[in-house]
């Protein structure tokens, strides 16, 4: 049985500036998305330029960071916030919905495909390979400030750990980290491999919406349930609510793909 580290979340002082390790996830997240995207433009098939990556970059942090806060804030713990408003903004505490960021970014593509007059989904099938790495260092930044715990695990499991952020010396699953190997390594691999010969448009945002639909639902069964506007009362948690409509839009999304519904 393992003990949290209890990493001090923050990574750096510049004087009165602290910066945390869960803010510095992101800069790691973003800055992955450029390389890659840079690497995908220049040997593949590709539906943007270098030049209109930047761009898209920076409607996609608009739409995970405002998306990701408001969908934490509506799904989860919406009394906490009503009751602190002030809150919402403390994004440096912690706090973003995927699912939320999900449906901002969506938002922030069709804006972007609208400006520069291509197809929405050519720049999700894009986007997709590149977003499963950023979506592992975000929960390697949970693992590090100790948020996000799993379930009480049995003892005798050689990596159950103990958070001390959860009030109790009860072994429990690392659930961030499972997060990290399924919906961080798994679906990266996933994705690349299937994105590395073209496919029709619209395949390979169909197999992302699918495969962190099935494996968020996995994890979730070892991941603490947040309370969420339905409570703890219900079979499923929050987080396997949200990912079953993924599920199924993945599904017909790639059906109609395969059958070049799309263009």
């Amino acid at each position: 049985m393992l003990l949290h580290p209890q990493f001090d979340p923050v990574a750096f002082s510049l004087g009165p500036l602290s910066v945390r390790w869960y803010g510095l996830m992101y800069v790691v997240a973003f800055a992955q998305f450029l390389l890659l995207g840079r690497w995908v433009i220049h040997h593949r098939r590709a539906a943007l330029t270098v030049e209109q990556l930047d761009d898209l970059l920076f409607y996609g942090m608009l739409g995970v960071i405002i998306g990701g806060r408001l969908g934490q804030v509506l799904f989860y713990v919406p009394g906490y916030y009503f009751a602190q408003p002030l809150e919402i903004f403390a994004i440096w505490k912690g706090g973003m919905s995927f699912h939320g960021g999900f449906l901002g970014v969506l938002v922030a593509m069709m804006l972007w495909a609208r400006k520069h007059q291509q197809a929405w989904l050519d720049i999700t099938d894009f986007i997709a390979p590149l977003v499963p790495l950023g979506l592992a260092a975000g929960r390697f930044g949970n693992f590090i400030n100790g948020e996000l715990w799993g379930r009480v695990a049995d003892s005798s499991l050689p990596w159950a750990m103990i958070f001390p952020q959860a009030g109790d010396q009860q072994p429990r699953h690392p659930s961030q980290l499972y997060h990290i190997g399924l919906e961080g390594l798994a679906l990266f691999v996933i994705l690349w491999l299937y994105s590395r010969k073209p496919r029709p448009r619209g395949a390979v945002s169909g197999v992302f919406l699918i495969g962190y639909g099935a494996f968020r639902f996995i994890t979730e069964y070892f991941r603490e349930p947040d309370d969420g506007i339905f409570g703890q009362s219900y079979a499923i948690s929050m987080g396997q609510w949200l990912s079953l409509p993924m599920i199924a839009a993945g599904a017909l999304l790639w059906w109609l793909a395969c059958r070049k519904r799309f263009g």
